[in-house]
């Protein structure tokens, strides 16, 4: 496959991912609130500096523990900041992971149901905990379609990282024929790969 490949320089990462998720999501038509597309385009912002990912435990190392101990934790901690910081933790980091390295998590004894269960139960741990108004309705909106905003994701993702040859087309064939994902069967069919 002949790709052209086009050089973009990037002077505001927030704008340039705006950008991407309003497409992604008019492409796949998903109806959200204002402030959870804001959320998403921060999210993956903040996710530009890979550290953020991880937990740092008492001697201030990077820890790479399950997300369902996280959870546990979370659930143990005895303070509401406490646990609702550590919820949306988990929830960030199981959709960053879920929407932007997929294949990848097919090599874990896990796959990307696990991260979207554990982020779908930490985003509505978070909305259980918020007090009310928008902050609510957003971490609620963020468990409940939980899965399209991995698609979502996983569309911007392939935006900065675009098919480059047969071994990617066949991937993608893989991650279509894992999750059943409306977007991977948009971009075969949009490749000329009927499924």
């Amino acid at each position: 496959m002949n790709q052209k490949t086009r050089l973009t320089l990037v002077t505001k990462p927030q704008d340039y991912f705006r950008e991407l998720v309003t497409g992604a999501l008019r492409n796949q038509k998903v109806d959200l609130a204002p402030e959870t597309e804001v959320y998403l385009v921060n999210l993956l912002n903040r996710f530009l500096t890979t550290d953020r990912l991880y937990s740092i435990d008492a001697q201030g190392k990077k820890e790479d523990r399950p997300l369902i101990f996280q959870i546990k934790e979370a659930f143990e901690e005895t303070t509401r900041e406490a646990q609702r910081l550590m919820f949306r933790q988990v929830g960030d980091v199981s959709l960053y992971l879920s929407g932007f390295f997929q294949e990848s998590l097919k090599r874990k004894l896990v796959d990307v149901d696990y991260y979207i269960d554990m982020g779908g139960i930490a985003y509505s741990q978070v909305a259980s905990i918020e007090d009310g108004g928008h902050m609510k309705q957003m971490y609620a909106e963020l468990s409940h379609k939980f899965a399209a905003f991995v698609d979502v994701l996983a569309e911007v993702s392939e935006h900065t990282t675009p098919v480059q040859s047969n071994h990617d087309v066949f991937k993608l064939y893989q991650s279509y024929m894992s999750t059943g994902s409306p977007r991977a069967k948009k971009a075969l069919k949009k490749l000329g790969i009927e499924t």
